[in-house]
């Protein structure tokens, strides 16, 4: 592909954002145990490490987009990658959870800002008959993050400290601030109302909803602080579904929920990734803490998993033509859930790595399939005017499901173990990923109800590509387990 030099700065600059974005959050992963010993935290800080990052990025997501369009996407990428270093520094200095936490939720307000306009800039930057390999190669870079993270995130952990995970962005954000702003053009798209209010009763129901699963366990489920959290987030879903269906301008557009496969999709994203970022979150901890692996040796023995997904994703994507998306995702998800199951059996305090190899590339098998497909299941179920709100709608519900997907095992690892010692940790996380091979599982079921056959039509397929156009909401990736785009990572 021929590129000018115009078009070969936003691919690189781009894509080196999205990159430091997708590998920050799939850094913390091996930092976790790291961080647990040094700040004294507890399972329930630990889940707010991630999720206050997942839950601001979900929520602000197709906020950042429409912010990009109305202000400049230039601006807006600039800002966020200010404030996802500024987020950085206050991460690497915390001297508590609640400060580090809080940190998380700024740096997941940056990363909001940074990966759906990083995609719009290289939709709105390349032709239609160049787009689909410039995505390519911004998947591929990103993509790195996948093999990268944990690795990074063990060997920086083990030679230096968690802190430097986070203070690793800000020389990064230094170089990458004055080149986008010298070396990109400004690119506006259509003027878009920002849904404030939804964004502020999507944040209640989420917020209320994991407030209550995170303190279930230590408060007791009956007390009035967990009741009082799911109401407020009952409410607020209530609310949010309510306001979206008659504002003129809405944040998810509901409509589309009417469509089997629309709601399907999403559903079965959801319960994905609440399943990949469960593993994410217990897998490097139970190495490191019950099999006395470094950070760096956690990383490495992940690689059965993460390499799985980086090299099968982009062949089982070009499967979804010949056979559609149900096939893909319904075997995808079974071989998820076989594979968390296999662990969860098997998981005692004497299981040694070799037995823990099989699985892992069971599962990145499965996920590598299931989610291309779960994408092109969404996309397919809206008119072509429509894909970016949709990818939108599965970006930010994938992030709400990575939420959820530490909340509900993590209240599961509580009740059936803890820290307290090797045994305990054991006992808690084999209750843990049982309970997310459960998630994937019932996604399984629900892959059911896509529609069969109809592949996607090459047009369309085209255009999901370039879903991070105006109103995109961010990139999806098919070859990262985590919020990336989280593509994310990952995050």
């Amino acid at each position: 592909m021929n590129m000018t030099v115009g078009q070969r700065w936003v691919l690189a600059l781009t894509s080196l954002s999205a990159l430091m974005i997708t590998l920050d959050s799939l850094i913390v992963t091996t930092a976790l145990h790291a961080i647990q010993l040094d700040l004294h935290a507890s399972i329930a800080e630990l889940e707010w490490t991630m999720n206050a990052y997942t839950l601001s990025f979900a929520v602000l997501l197709m906020a950042g987009a429409a912010l990009g369009d109305r202000l400049g996407r230039r601006r807006v990428l600039a800002a966020g990658l200010i404030v996802f270093s500024v987020a950085s520094a206050g991460c690497a200095l915390a001297p508590s959870l609640g400060w580090l936490i809080a940190a998380r939720a700024a740096q997941g307000a940056g990363a909001a800002a940074v990966l759906p306009v990083a995609m719009a800039l290289l939709s709105a930057t390349f032709q239609p008959e160049q787009r689909t390999r410039a995505l390519g190669l911004f998947a591929a870079v990103t993509g790195l993050a996948t093999l990268g993270g944990p690795l990074v995130g063990g060997a920086v952990v083990q030679g230096l400290a968690w802190q430097w995970i986070f203070w690793l962005n800000v020389p990064i954000v230094a170089v990458l601030v004055p080149l986008v702003r010298t070396r990109l053009a400004e690119s506006f798209g259509a003027a878009r109302t920002v849904d404030y209010p939804g964004i502020v009763l999507v944040s209640v129901a989420a917020l209320g909803l994991v407030w209550g699963l995170v303190r279930g366990n230590e408060s007791g489920w009956a007390s009035a602080e967990v009741v009082g959290a799911f109401v407020v987030g009952a409410v607020g879903l209530f609310g949010f579904v309510r306001w979206e269906l008659r504002t003129g301008t809405p944040l998810m557009p509901m409509q589309f929920f009417s469509s089997r496969a629309f709601s399907a999709g999403n559903t079965v994203g959801f319960l994905l990734f609440a399943t990949v970022f469960s593993g994410a979150f217990f897998f490097a901890q139970f190495l490191q803490v019950v099999q006395q692996q470094g950070p760096l040796g956690a990383g490495v023995r992940l690689a059965p998993w993460t390499v799985t997904l980086f090299l099968v994703a982009p062949v089982a994507g070009k499967q979804i033509n010949r056979f559609g998306e149900r096939p893909l995702i319904v075997t995808g998800l079974l071989m998820q859930g076989v594979g968390f199951g296999w662990i969860a059996l098997i998981a005692d305090p004497d299981l040694r790595y070799p037995a823990m190899i099989a699985p892992f590339v069971i599962m990145g098998i499965g996920v590598s399939m299931a989610i291309p497909a779960a994408q092109s299941a969404v996309l397919r179920a809206v008119p072509m005017s429509a894909v970016g709100a949709a990818s939108g709608t599965f970006n930010t519900l994938r992030q709400l499901g990575g939420a959820f997907g530490i909340a509900v095992p993590a209240a599961v690892f509580a009740a059936a173990g803890g820290f307290g010692s090797v045994q305990a940790f054991s006992d808690g996380f084999a209750a843990a990923i049982g309970t997310a091979a459960l998630l994937s599982l019932a996604g399984a079921v629900i892959g059911l109800l896509i529609p069969g056959g109809a592949p996607v039509a090459p047009g369309l397929a085209e255009s999901s590509n370039s879903v991070g156009a105006p109103a995109a909401g961010g990139p999806v990736s098919a070859v990262s387990p985590v919020p990336a785009d989280s593509t994310g990572t990952t995050a």
